[in-house]
This record gives structure tokens, C-alpha cells and sequence, in this order.
């Protein structure tokens, strides 16, 4: 079996532009940023910072249909294709992660893309959450991490969306004079949020998940998720949880 060709550089900032490239990474090596814009990453820092006790990030819906038979007090969020599964308390729209619904609560989530990406992920040094709603935190903290940095960008099914790249841009925007070096995929995605951080919503209605949003009436979740520095929150994996960095 051939090694993973992409060993960082010392202080390496690197974009993986699909989940389907991670096996091409030494992940061990890194911390990683998940990143879902459009919506898992976002509801997620949504709920942290909104006094969710805890999500838990798992692959499959049998998966978090398990959860309540064991007898957890748990919500559970299941979506798939954009649209919530039938028979779960919500999806991955951030509305649902008010403060009224989670406040105390522990949720475990699966969506289409973001907990893929994350489980693909989990042999990092840390694995931390981003989003639009928390940019100007996590680019912060990861200024003062003395590690290599992978943003991982869940795509949609395996396949490049534009969405998580200009995310992945925007956090090269801010790190890139910090002392990393970084490769190409990160350049691409920085000169992508530069052509398009003017105005993301309008660049960002022609993307394939857009329109699929669109077509599910939630065009309210599309801004909400392209709205900055909405929050602080830091959520971090800790085990299989994904809990507020303290």
C-alpha cells in the first residue's frame, strides 16, 4: 500500500479539498479543522456556543438511533441529502440549535458530509470545528497552536464544494503571515475567498448545495450560515464528543 504522500513542512497550513483525499495526508501529523458551511460545522458552533452540553459526531443514522435505545436522554439529529431523516428530533439547520432546544442537552448528530469528514480525521493531534460564525475565534487560537494545521473541507459526497473552500480560504487570509507554510490547495482557496469576500451569499448562490437548499424552502439557513463572527465558541473533539474548548 502506497504512504500518504502529504507530509507537512514545519508549521504546514494545508487544505484537503474533499474527504476522498484524506488517505493522501499523514492526519496523525496535524490539527484539523472540519469544515460543513452549508450546515453541519455551522450548527454545530451554533449549539456549543448556544450551552449544548455536548454533540456527539457519528457516521451513520443506525448509529444515532442507537443512542435511544440504549435509553439516553439525548436529542438526536439526523439529515441526509439536506432534508432531516423521519423519526428525529431535527436535522443540521443552526435554528434548531437554539439555546431554548439545547441549552443542557447532549446531542448526537450524522449529516450527509460533516461527520464523515470528522471520522475520516480521527487520528489528528486535534480536531477542532469552523465556520463562518466562528472565524475570527478559531483563526486566534490556531495562531497560537505550534502544529500543522489541515483544513479539511467535507465537500458533498465526496466531491469539491465551493462553500468549504472559501471557509478554508478565509482562515488562510488570516494565518498565512503567522509563520506557515503553506501549499497549494490553500493558495487556491485563499484567492477564491479574495475574489469572492465581497459578497459571499451572491457567490455563492450559483454552488450545487446552494440550489439544493434553495429547493428545500431554507434559504434563510444559507445566510445564516455565511453570517461572521456570530460566536466564540471553540468546539474541540474530546473522545467521541464534541464539547466547547475551554
Amino acid at each position: 500500500m502506497s504512504q500518504p504522500i502529504n507530509k507537512p513542512s514545519a508549521k504546514g497550513l494545508d487544505v484537503c479539498l474533499t474527504p476522498a483525499l484524506i488517505p493522501l495526508y499523514n492526519v496523525e501529523d496535524y490539527i484539523v479543522v472540519v469544515i460543513d458551511i452549508f450546515r453541519a460545522t455551522t450548527s454545530i458552533c451554533y449549539g456549543i456556543e448556544n450551552g449544548a452540553e455536548a454533540i456527539i459526531p457519528v457516521s451513520q443514522v443506525e448509529e444515532c438511533s442507537a443512542y435511544l435505545e440504549k435509553g439516553f436522554d439525548y436529542l438526536l439529529a439526523a439529515e441526509r441529502n439536506g432534508e432531516v431523516v423521519v423519526g428525529f428530533d431535527f436535522g443540521n439547520s443552526p435554528f434548531s440549535y437554539t439555546k431554548e432546544k439545547v441549552a443542557g442537552k447532549t446531542i448526537v448528530l450524522t449529516t450527509t458530509n460533516g461527520t464523515h469528514a470528522l471520522h475520516l480525521s480521527r487520528s489528528a493531534k486535534k480536531i477542532v470545528i469552523g465556520a463562518f460564525i466562528n472565524l475570527t475565534a478559531i483563526c486566534n487560537w490556531l495562531k497560537q497552536q505550534d502544529e500543522s494545521i489541515l483544513l479539511v473541507c467535507s465537500g458533498w459526497k465526496n466531491n469539491f464544494n465551493l462553500e468549504d473552500t472559501l471557509f478554508a480560504g478565509a482562515v488562510v487570509e488570516q494565518l498565512k503571515n503567522s509563520g506557515f507554510v503553506v501549499d497549494d490547495p490553500a493558495l487556491a482557496a485563499n484567492d477564491l475567498y479574495n475574489i469572492a469576500k465581497d459578497d459571499l451569499n451572491k457567490y455563492l448562490k450559483k454552488t450545487s448545495h446552494s440550489e439544493r437548499l434553495k429547493k428545500l424552502g431554507i434559504e434563510a439557513d444559507i445566510e445564516f450560515c455565511l453570517k461572521i463572527d456570530l460566536t466564540t465558541a471553540i468546539p474541540i473533539l474530546d473522545g467521541d464528543r464534541l464539547v466547547k474548548l475551554q
